[in-house]
């Protein structure tokens, strides 16, 4: 079954989210490489494709796992979890319906 996975930021989370950005991203590439990942993405804290400075205010992530209590595992783990980017992490069963 799919999951959503939302991650809200910290204010003024930019620096910590580049740092952890790379170590973020292998995880996400792992779940897309096993054909799991559904779709991932920031959200912009402005009404902007690349808000620059402004950074963002969190993520979405949508991913396939055998259980909640493995998606929840999955993202405790996270690497913006532990960098504290993330002040508050949701997750919740996900059915696709359209496209």
């Amino acid at each position: 079954m799919y999951y959503a996975i939302i991650g809200e930021d910290v204010a003024d989370s930019l620096n910590k989210r580049l740092a952890a950005r790379p170590a973020h991203l292998e995880r996400l590439h792992k779940l897309q490489n096993d054909g799991r990942l559904l779709l991932a993405g920031p959200c912009p804290s402005i009404d902007n494709e690349d808000p620059g400075p402004a950074g963002f205010s969190g993520s979405i992530i949508i991913a396939e796992f055998d259980s909640l209590d493995d998606a929840r595992t999955w993202a405790d783990a996270d690497p913006y979890v532990a960098a504290g980017v993330y002040k508050q992490v949701t997750v919740k069963p996900f059915r696709k319906v359209l496209p």
